[in-house]
C-alpha cells in the first residue's frame, strides 16, 4: 500500500507536538513546577521519582523527532509514549483520582496516533 505525503506530513506534525509536550512535561518535573508536583502529589508519586519520570519524557521527546527522519526509532518512542500513559492513566485511577485522568488520557490518544502514523510511514 502506498501512503501519501500527507500522512507522511501529519505524522512528522503530530510527532514533534508531542515531543513538545513531553519536553515542557519533563521540564516541569525537573524544575518542581507547582501545577505538577500538586498533580503528582494526588497520587503519591515519590518527588525522588521525578528526574526518573523526567528523563523518560525527554528520552521519548528525542526519539520522536529523531523518528521524524529514522521513522522505526520514532514509532519506537511514540509506543514508549503510550506506554508512559498508560501508567499514568493507571496511577491516577489506583489512586482514587479520576479527575486526574483528564491530563494523561489525552496524551494517551495522541500517542496512539502518531504510533498508528508512524507504523503506517515506516
Amino acid at each position: 500500500m502506498r501512503i501519501g505525503v500527507g500522512v507522511n506530513i501529519a505524522y512528522a506534525v503530530s510527532a514533534a507536538l508531542l515531543a513538545l509536550v513531553l519536553a515542557f512535561s519533563g521540564y516541569g518535573k525537573l524544575t518542581h513546577a507547582a501545577a505538577v508536583v500538586q498533580n503528582l502529589d494526588r497520587t503519591g508519586v515519590p518527588r525522588s521519582w521525578y528526574p526518573w519520570l523526567a528523563t523518560a519524557e525527554f528520552a521519548g521527546a528525542a526519539g520522536l523527532v529523531a523518528g521524524i527522519w529514522l521513522r522505526p526509532l520514532g514509532v519506537a518512542a511514540a509506543v514508549g509514549a503510550a506506554l508512559y500513559f498508560v501508567g499514568a492513566v493507571v496511577t491516577h485511577l489506583v489512586n482514587n483520582d479520576a479527575a486526574g485522568v483528564r491530563n494523561p488520557a489525552p496524551l494517551l490518544i495522541v500517542s496512539i496516533a502518531v504510533t498508528t502514523l508512524g507504523v503506517l510511514t515506516v
